[in-house]
């Protein structure tokens, strides 16, 4: 049906590569790029049937980007490498009129921050191009933002308070790791907070708000109020709502470690000198540490990621939880991967999925509730992600 290229060989990259390979009738050629080309022959080997090409690129390089792009000649570039590299992608879909999609929105190397409107701003200029960008489309953001729009679509009239709970109730064994790039997730876990109330966002101190939510099949777990980018996204295209907040859970092992990273200065981003060079702290902690796509061997336990939701149907209050549990094991049985990945790279493929069918097509720079829902939600059923659903259950909202 169409032609893929996959930038990225990291562990999502490894999930995009090994559920596409599985669809020949969606993805009929697909090209797995990277800087570092031996990373992305592993993974083609391991999936076997030559079903993945490879290719050498330097994603902060539009001129190469260019030439990879129109040497293969993909209907669908999908971005899962690093998010500083969104833009230089997008620049080169832009040069050669690819569509474009990706699963964290961009941040600057020089500044902590998540934020749309550098993505955003290409809105006109991918729509005079004929072509689409589909941003944020792995599971937080991504299918988050799906589950809010299957929920106003079908079962709210208004939406007024939303919290996204994530938790990862696995467990890999080291004293500290990061479960993706320590460098983006370290950054992300240490700004400060943030979550929308009453028309205005409101900024918290890191993990100053936190309390034990309830997750299905796993119990109570203390959570962390904390900023994430589908907020952004989902307040503008819900402008019903009242209150949008963002959990996440941490134990107390990993919060520890994580101040002492900080309190050292090792999650700086601004370069020191050491021996006459320059190194940026947080990069130098990234080599040091545990690499993220070899913690699934040893992973075990669940994720438990959802939308907790209350609203108004037919005038009357309603509550509405709908959510996802992945298992570690079965991730790694099935693509040598932890559940992180898989839940982020089983939603890019279906994305892409979405786009090849026609389904997510037009031109212009879009987030992913701005889609219908529905054949999004039929997919994640078919292809590992499956979700329930639980109607006026208490939500543990105040």
């Amino acid at each position: 049906m169409g032609k893929v290229l996959i930038i990225g060989a990291g562990g999502v990259g490894t999930v995009v590569a090994h559920k596409m390979a599985a669809l020949p009738e969606v993805f009929s050629e697909i090209m797995l790029a990277s800087r570092t080309k031996s990373k992305c022959d592993a993974i083609a080997k391991k999936i076997g049937g030559n079903r993945i090409k490879t290719a050498q690129v330097d994603a902060d390089n539009v001129p190469q980007l260019v030439a990879l792009i129109r040497s293969f000649k993909p209907d669908l570039v999908v971005n899962v490498a690093l998010p500083y590299q969104d833009l230089t992608i997008m620049d080169a879909c832009l040069e050669t009129e690819t569509s474009y999609l990706d699963t964290a929105n961009y941040e600057p190397k020089d500044e902590a921050k998540f934020e749309y409107k550098w993505q955003w701003a290409y809105q006109e200029r991918f729509k005079n191009a004929g072509i689409t960008a589909i941003l944020g489309c792995g599971f937080d953001p991504g299918v988050t933002s799906v589950f809010t729009a299957y929920a106003a679509k079908h079962h709210f009239d208004e939406i007024h308070y939303l919290d996204i709970v994530d938790c990862n109730a696995g467990d890999h064994g080291k004293a500290f790791a990061t479960n993706f790039n320590p460098e983006i997730n370290i950054r992300e876990v240490t700004q400060k907070g943030k979550y929308w109330e009453n028309g205005k966002w409101v900024e918290t101190e890191p993990h100053e708000i936190h309390k034990p939510l309830n997750y299905p099949e796993i119990g109570p777990k203390e959570s962390y109020l904390i900023y994430h980018e589908e907020l952004e996204s989902l307040v503008k295209n819900f402008p019903t709502l009242k209150r949008a907040r963002f959990w996440m859970t941490f134990g107390q092992e990993y919060l520890t470690h994580l101040r002492v990273i900080q309190n050292i200065g090792m999650a700086g981003i601004e370069p020191v000198m050491y021996e006459g060079k320059e190194i940026v702290p947080i990069q130098f902690l990234k080599a040091v540490l545990p690499n993220p796509g070899d913690l699934g061997e040893n992973y075990k336990g669940w994720t438990s990621i959802g939308c907790r939701i209350k609203g108004l149907k037919d005038g009357k209050e309603k509550t509405y939880y709908v959510y996802n549990n992945c298992s570690h094991e079965a991730a790694y049985a099935e693509t040598g991967t932890q559940a992180v990945s898989y839940t982020t790279g089983v939603p890019a493929m279906i994305g892409a999925m979405m786009y090849l069918k026609g389904l997510w097509k037009k031109a212009g720079v879009f987030n992913v509730e701005e889609f219908n829902p529905d054949p999004f939600m039929d997919a994640l059923n078919q292809h590992g992600l499956p979700w329930h659903e639980l109607h006026d259950v208490n939500l543990e909202f105040e």
